[in-house]
């Protein structure tokens, strides 16, 4: 009931088009319950079975009321124009009411289409926005491939389950209802038979149906399995092919899709039974009711054309049923989707603004890390451990250490990427936390170990994020990262399309695009992780002389890997499990005969 509820907040913004829908679907429900006394009048036309009604009734809302009336209708019109017209009228009377039936039928899927459509763009965007606004820290425990299926399969999944409530559980019923009404109005007896239909299906179906919602959250979990390999195996398609490990891939693959199909076999023909079930059921007791209701119409208990209408109303229960049992079971199905959309957008974000932020667009003295301790999870070990350090407008800080030392977490810190466990860290005497996390990261610039592009043009990389840019600044930009003689050599200059990731584009070429973004957005700091040891000579010099025009008179953090860039430096501080264990200038460290002189001596400097 709770995910119901859920279910229904994301309607509330399309309230007027959902009260539309379900008006249509009312509308057509009584048109088709009217549709079946209407059948009456001609049947006894045609048998001559027509009683004379010559006193005008009442007309009420009651099936008595509508056939005493249809009566007193035809029998005026008999007397008037003769039992040929009086056919063609019936039939004429058929044919509006099935014509009006089947318009609120449209029309309830006419407003039915943009609640449907709304509601799966809200989702999207809503999932969407909390994905991109969660911590790092979240992506480290859930898997790419699962994401896109929350994106798109679940999604469509809840569509369905919209699509099945609005059409199913506010028409079918009053459909059923008016049916069985007028079905006791009939001949109760014959009535009993319904019910024992209806009570019998709905326990069968109810049986079938309990175990659905939790296989069908079964199903998109291992759906999202299968997507990540997938998503593994063509972000890392080079190494599979390096290492020869197609077949190992395939195995894998195999073995995920194989158990999909099991548990989706075992689904489907959970919910596949449902419909023949019931529509046996169902004809079983049509035959009891054709024996049944024929032993009454030779005992003249009840009138030919009265048994038959009867049993269209009774054929007007079976398909409802049937409809209604489907929905039940794609809103089964729906609410295990929304139960996995609601994991994400219902997920704590522990990097929170600050009640009231400050704004903060330069910074005039100094960044200071104060006794910062910071681990990934509870039970895990210090990645940061007590680390102190003061980083003077202007100056440049180079880390050191081996990998896993700790190094990209304690820059990560800075702009709140992760937030820390203990400590704090500060900018201009201010902790960063009482800061807008907009106006912090808007001070910073970061270029990557790995270069981080997008699908997209040249221009729109270097621009990424940034509003307001003139081509000439873009150009600037490029110019300064040694990357503007590249780029007017491609196909389309600063428009050429540079594939996922960037793969069109040669890694040295990569890396400066994202220095040109860097320069493009003028950070007061920077933080930037070295990639030149992946690069070939010409490559590296010209990143390089990239670097250094980017660092001059800007505050900055360097993660080094190669100690030949960081000679010049203000200060190095080398990192191990996490903490200082030396710090100094290079000749300082030099002199040391420590950790530094070991990577020193590695590097043949």
């Amino acid at each position: 009931m709770q995910e119901i509820r859920k279910l229904w907040t994301y309607l509330k913004p399309y309230l007027g088009l959902v009260q539309l829908n379900i008006l249509s679907n009312i509308l057509m429900a009584f048109f088709t319950i009217v549709s079946i006394p209407a059948i009456i009048p001609f049947l006894r036309v045609l048998f001559n079975l027509q009683e004379k009604v010559t006193v005008k009734p009442d007309l009420q809302f009651s099936t008595s009321s509508i056939l005493n009336y249809l009566n007193y209708w035809f029998s005026h019109i008999i007397d008037q124009y003769g039992s040929s017209r009086a056919l063609i009228y019936a039939c004429l009377g058929i044919i509006i009411i099935f014509l009006l039936k089947n318009l609120f039928r449209y029309l309830s899927q006419f407003f039915l289409a943009p609640v449907r459509n709304g509601v799966v763009l809200d989702l999207r965007n809503a999932l969407f926005a909390k994905l991109i606004s969660l911590p790092l820290g979240f992506f480290t425990d859930e898997r790419k491939g699962d994401m896109l299926t929350r994106m798109s399969s679940d999604i469509s999944e809840v569509e369905f389950s919209i699509m099945s409530v609005l059409e199913s559980f506010f028409r079918e019923p009053i459909i059923i209802l008016g049916s069985i009404l007028f079905m006791f109005y009939v001949s109760p007896s014959l009535t009993i038979f319904v019910f024992a239909l209806i009570l019998f299906t709905a326990f069968i179906i109810g049986g079938i149906s309990r175990a659905l919602k939790k296989k069908s959250l079964l199903a998109q979990n291992r759906l999202g399995s299968l997507l990540s390999i997938v998503e593994e195996s063509l972000g890392g398609l080079r190494i599979i092919k390096a290492f020869n490990a197609e077949k190992f891939q395939e195995d894998r693959f195999h073995q995920e899709n194989d158990q999909y199909r099991r548990l989706m076999n075992r689904i489907l023909w959970r919910r596949d039974l449902a419909s023949p079930l019931s529509e046996f059921l169902g004809i079983v007791v049509v035959a009891v009711l054709m024996w049944y209701g024929s032993r009454q119409v030779f005992n003249q208990s009840i009138g030919p054309e009265t048994f038959i209408a009867f049993l269209f109303a009774f054929f007007n229960v079976i398909n409802p049923a049937k409809a209604f049992s489907t929905a039940y079971y794609n809103l089964q199905k729906g609410l295990a989707a929304l139960h996995r959309i609601e994991y994400i957008l219902q997920t704590e974000n522990n990097v929170q603004e600050a009640p009231h932020p400050r704004s903060i667009d330069t910074f005039h003295r100094a960044v200071r890390y104060d006794h910062v301790r910071f681990k990934y999870q509870d039970q895990q070990p210090w990645v940061v451990d007590d680390v102190s350090f003061s980083l003077e407008k202007g100056k440049t800080i180079a880390l050191v250490g081996s990998s896993g030392s700790g190094k990209s977490t304690l820059a990560d810190l800075l702009p709140r990427f992760y937030d820390l466990d203990q400590g704090e860290i500060w900018i201009d005497d201010v902790p960063i936390k009482e800061y807008s996390i907009r106006d912090l990261r808007s001070l910073l610039g970061i270029v990557s170990q790995e270069a981080i592009l997008f699908h997209d043009t040249i221009y729109n990389n270097i621009v990424f994020g940034k509003e307001g840019v003139t081509q000439a600044q873009v150009e600037q930009a490029a110019r300064m990262a040694n990357a503007h003689e590249f780029i007017m050599e491609t196909e389309h200059g600063y428009q050429t399309l540079i594939g996922d990731r960037g793969t069109k584009l040669s890694g040295g070429q990569r890396q400066r695009i994202t220095i040109a973004r860097a320069f493009l957005r003028d950070p007061q700091i920077l933080i930037f992780d070295e990639a030149t040891s992946s690069l070939d000579a010409a490559s590296e010099r010209a990143v390089q002389q990239a670097m250094e025009t980017l660092l001059t008179d800007r505050t900055a953090i360097i993660i080094a890997h190669r100690l030949s860039t960081i000679q010049h430096v203000d200060e190095i501080l080398v990192i191990k499990n996490g903490k200082i264990i030396e710090r100094g200038n290079h000749q300082e460290l030099s002199n040391q005969h420590g950790e530094y002189v070991k990577f020193m001596q590695l590097q043949a400097i």
